[in-house]
């Protein structure tokens, strides 16, 4: 009887537990199927089991751990919940540094959470606190062979179910909302995490590009800047209300560019590292199976592949970055030197500078682009990730001038961050004109490549106007302004190759024929 009783204790909390997560899993979007492969239930009993014998042991009460560990799978369907409603993308194992980040850089992610999820979640995290802190001492306290038995018991059943299932993978096509389908929540989050321990091992096509240089010969070598530029794309076609001259600089940039159109990015509303990647190696996001979703920390962890840097720096180029955000973030300080560049500017080059709203305005980043290029003593390499136009853009303040400014007549419904992204996109074409006065006043050959991240996140605008496709903009543009303006639409991994075969001086290194 003394060892039936605490065994059937921590039995009823184990399976209570249990059977409220398969219940609250109704609530995830897209929802999982009942019938899975009988792998994935395996996994899913597993990482409970675990996870219910590691609370059992730090709140020391089979029942209460249960209900925390509950509360914490609830926080991760709000969390998910709330991804795919910005985003179009369930939470995977993969952002698990986002909560970190959150910490961190509390603006940039609790805002888009939403305070309805953050209050609920805190909610249900507050009445098992509550519960433990009124309850416990009142209800006799859980015996040790209760607490040892859940946490030996649970932890212990855990990892033999986990072992069961790894007899075979689990399939799985790393596509988020199809994997949570047919697998379930917590198997898509094991299957990620597994499959993330192996690195690529996809070849960006510069490593064969740079085996190669050593027969081509170089000559004069143009200065080159390309503008990552937060969430741009053309708002115009949202609404006949915004003004036509918004980007009036930008479109005469377009009639004298090499080449300009829709560019295909892998990411919706953040992401940024994705469309980044993509751009510097060459290497398809799709490729990359679950590094997909951040490969710069593949790249930390030793994946060693070539990139658009690493290439150019080979020939000669000085390579830099210039980010007006923290280092860290997104691991760009460890990341980039690994991916060829000479130096990495972030925030602290920034000092002082202009701000619009909350970040460095894009007209400083552009200024120091110009100071960077005069004072240049060799052919240089701007990579540029601007930040002015970064959300949330509902925290921001507007006026009854900048609405005059940005619309012909004001649209019903006005949407308080339409106006706000407005403001900060005039800002960026403000950037475009100053750049291109700029360079083409230099003494030096130079060539700009323009283009958008991703769109930007305005659920309640695409509400009212239509959810657009995900594409953003780009744009190529020499300054011997030889451009006929030519319309060609690119995914973001095609666009550094397109760049460079455009560019005289550079289409002896065969570089149309390593990107076919």
């Amino acid at each position: 009887m003394q060892v039936t009783e605490p065994l059937l204790t921590v039995m009823a909390a184990a399976f209570s537990g249990l059977c409220v997560t398969v219940g609250l899993e109704r609530f995830l979007r897209p929802a999982p199927n009942f019938f899975r492969p009988r792998r994935a239930w395996i996994i899913h009993v597993g990482l409970w089991l675990c996870a219910y014998g590691l609370c059992t042991l730090f709140l020391g009460h089979p029942w209460f751990a249960a209900g925390f560990a509950v509360a914490v799978f609830f926080i991760l369907i709000q969390v998910s919940n709330a991804k795919i409603d910005l985003l179009k993308e369930p939470f995977v194992f993969q952002d698990y540094m986002y909560f970190l980040d959150t910490i961190r850089y509390p603006r940039l992610y609790l805002p888009f959470f939403g305070w309805k999820n953050f209050l609920i979640a805190a909610a249900g995290v507050l009445l098992v606190i509550v519960g433990y802190i009124i309850v416990f001492p009142v209800i006799r306290p859980a015996p040790w062979a209760h607490v040892w038995g859940g946490t030996v018991g649970g932890i212990g059943a855990g990892m033999l179910f986990l072992c069961a299932s790894a007899k075979s993978p689990l399939p799985g096509s790393f596509e988020p909302e199809a994997d949570i389908r047919q697998l379930g929540f917590l198997p898509c989050l094991w299957h990620y995490y597994l499959s993330g321990r192996t690195l690529p091992a996809e070849t960006s096509p510069f490593s064969g590009l740079m085996a190669t240089k050593a027969s081509c010969s170089s000559s004069f070598l143009p200065h080159l800047v390309a503008v990552q530029s937060e969430s741009f794309v053309d708002p115009r076609t949202l609404s006949p209300d915004i003004r036509a001259d918004l980007l009036t600089d930008y479109d005469t940039l377009k009639t004298q560019a090499q080449s300009w159109g829709k560019l295909h990015v892998p990411a919706w509303g953040a992401n940024t590292v994705r469309t980044e990647f993509a751009f510097l190696s060459g290497i398809p996001n799709a490729h990359l199976g679950v590094h997909r979703f951040e490969p710069y920390r593949a790249v930390a962890q030793g994946w060693h592949v070539a990139s658009l840097a690493m290439f150019l720096k080979s020939l000669g180029y000085r390579t830099l970055c210039i980010h007006p955000y923290e280092g860290r973030f997104y691991l760009r300080d460890r990341v980039l030197p690994l991916l060829g560049f000479d130096q990495f500017w972030d925030a602290g080059a920034f000092a002082g500078t202009a701000r619009f709203g909350p970040y460095t305005s894009d007209i400083a980043v552009g200024e120091k682009v110009m100071e960077t290029l005069k004072n240049a003593l060799q052919p240089v390499f701007l990579f540029v990730i601007t930040m002015e136009n970064h959300g949330p853009l509902h925290l921001e303040k507007i006026t009854p001038t900048d609405i005059n400014a940005l619309y012909a007549r004001l649209p019903e419904p006005h949407f308080h961050d339409l106006t706000v992204y407005l403001r900060h996109i005039r800002n960026a074409n403000q950037m475009i004109a100053n750049l291109q006065t700029e360079m083409a006043n230099l003494n030096h050959p130079a060539s700009l490549c323009w283009y958008g991240d991703h769109i930007p996140i305005m659920p309640k605008v695409y509400g009212a106007y239509g959810t657009p496709p995900g594409d953003v903009e780009y744009v190529l543009w020499n300054n011997d302004n030889s451009g006929r303006g030519d319309l060609q639409s690119l995914a973001v991994h095609q666009l550094a190759p397109a760049w460079l075969g455009h560019l005289p001086n550079l289409m002896s290194y065969g570089i149309k024929a390593t990107f076919p």
